[in-house]
């Protein structure tokens, strides 16, 4: 069985909600929704890695700041272990940071991720802008 289709079936979503995957980020990532707040899409990110969905990655992306490609096909493939969001914060009606650590191993090597990211919200959607990793 692919990663991919074991994630969906999974009793809760990968970015850590109790929701199933359909319930939860499944929503943004395949039916569409628009994520209503910085931390939803940053949710729905984060889900988008455990599943290779660089698509969605780049489509939610600002596009001062989006990458022409990530090659996540041409990388080694992460095991995501989990996410924890610290903080969200909407500082005005267009802009916010989510603070999080993402969790992942490559080839059995243990990493975290501890961001703070910041997203801007224009013509209706949350877009990830960029962040600063923080050294814990």
């Amino acid at each position: 069985m692919n990663t991919q289709a074991a994630n969906l079936r999974t009793p809760h979503c990968p970015c850590g909600n109790p929701k199933q995957y359909s319930d939860c980020c499944g929503r943004y990532l395949d039916q569409g929704e628009v994520a209503a707040t910085a931390e939803h899409l940053m949710r729905s990110r984060y889900t988008a890695y455990t599943l290779n969905r660089e698509d969605y990655l780049l489509a939610t992306w600002h596009p001062n700041t989006r990458p022409a490609a990530l090659g996540l096909a041409n990388q080694p493939r992460n095991q995501w272990l989990g996410l924890t969001v610290k903080r969200h914060e909407q500082s005005a009606p267009d802009r916010a940071i989510v603070e999080f650590v993402a969790r992942y191993k490559i080839n059995g090597r243990a990493y975290r991720l501890h961001e703070i990211s910041r997203f801007d919200f224009q013509k209706g959607l949350w877009f990830y802008v960029d962040g600063d990793i923080l050294q814990d």
